[in-house]
């Protein structure tokens, strides 16, 4: 899910130059005289900057960019550059291309045509936002948000430029607006990441409740809020929100290794080996699964393996303390000293406030001293940093 919302997919605007908005529940095609055709219109009354709008926007929404770019050029020609719907497709057009610095000049250009166009604006904003130029993007949204108050796309994204300035007062006063007028998911996502972002994890929990109850059949929600509630230490009401995700969606790899990890903390390692296999062949590159099975069979008296599984994590993911940590504690169970030295002491390199790791690595140390006879200074140096 991305953080910038845009209602209506992104090329899909219509042929009057606007785009689709949620609010509005328009259909994408312009109205005529309020739904009805007027008699005795001709296709020469249409003005010349707007001729070829609907096959613009017919090319564009078949992906068929390239006969797009041409007849967007003939109309720029036709109309010396003045066809606003024109500009503003290309700017789409450019963007989803990569290029984004050329979008936001023809979204600035389709701005000075059309100064009371809120489409044109938050496309502005959107190309600022991706350039990294959050605070101008605010800006931009601020001026849309002028000019259609009670858009919720628009609140949402002030709400996520706020986070990304880090003012989360205001990040938390946006996207709370956003829920207030349109209860969509990805805003209360945001919203309880800014929670997350301040370390409070129960209002984080309560927006994500909240978010379950506008949308209880979204797997995604209900995982994450099974997740806070492990790390607040409230297990029956996890497993139930990850039983519901998994009822949505089986193959759902976070809520299986989640539900797998709570499973395995019990000492049932079979059953949660069985998890972990489901999860392996949707997710096989995922460094937590394997850390997971290694432990499960550690678990299981089965050390070769658990190495061999604990090797393959710390391969996809080398920088993560956890699985050093756990491969010293299988080395070390084996008598393995100078293993588990070797990677107990990388571990505490990557997180050296752990005090649990600091009491492996001497108890590696002090076997390793006792069998191999190594001298007092040599274990002093090998503590050095």
């Amino acid at each position: 899910m991305s953080d910038i919302a845009d209602t209506g997919r992104e090329g899909e605007p219509d042929r009057s130059g606007e785009r689709k908005s949620s609010s509005s529940g328009s259909s994408g095609v312009p109205k005529m005289a309020e739904g009805r055709i007027v008699r005795g219109t001709r296709p020469h009354d249409i003005a010349v900057h707007e001729r070829k709008n609907w096959l613009i926007h017919l090319h564009y929404i078949r992906k068929d960019f390239e006969t797009c770019k041409v007849l967007i050029g003939e109309m720029l020609q036709e109309t010396e550059g003045m066809c606003e719907y024109a500009i503003y497709v290309l700017g789409l057009i450019k963007r989803q291309e990569g290029e984004i610095s050329d979008s936001l000049e023809l979204f600035q250009r389709a701005v000075t045509l059309n100064p009371n166009s809120s489409a044109a604006v938050k496309q502005v904003a959107r190309s600022l936002f991706l350039l990294g130029r959050h605070k101008s993007a605010l800006e931009a949204y601020n001026e849309a948000l002028s000019l259609s108050p009670q858009e919720w796309e628009i609140l949402h994204n002030m709400g996520v430029c706020c986070i990304y300035l880090k003012d989360y007062d205001q990040a938390v006063e946006r996207l709370s607006e956003a829920v207030s007028l349109s209860p969509q998911s990805q805003s209360y996502v945001q919203l309880g990441r800014v929670h997350l972002l301040r370390g409070d994890l129960h209002k984080a929990t309560e927006v994500y409740k909240t978010a379950v109850d506008h949308n209880p059949d979204s797997p995604e929600l209900l995982t994450t809020l099974g997740l806070l509630y492990m790390e607040l230490g409230e297990t029956k009401k996890a497993f139930e929100a990850l039983g519901s995700a998994l009822t949505f969606d089986p193959s759902n790899a976070r809520a299986i290794l989640a539900a797998g990890a709570m499973i395995q903390d019990h000492g049932d390692y079979d059953v949660a080996l069985s998890k972990y296999r489901v999860a392996a062949a949707v997710s096989p590159e995922s460094p937590q699964l394997w850390n997971n099975i290694g432990m499960c069979l550690y678990g299981k008296g089965k050390h070769v393996a658990a190495i061999s599984c604990l090797k393959r994590a710390t391969y996809l993911a080398p920088f993560e303390w956890k699985i050093l940590y756990n491969l010293g504690l299988v080395h070390l169970s084996l008598h393995h000293f100078a293993s588990a030295y070797h990677f107990l002491r990388a571990a505490v390199g990557l997180y050296p406030q752990s005090g649990q790791l600091f009491m492996l690595l001497a108890v590696a140390l002090a076997h390793w001293r006792m069998t191999m006879r190594i001298p007092c200074k040599v274990i002093r140096t090998a503590l050095t940093p």
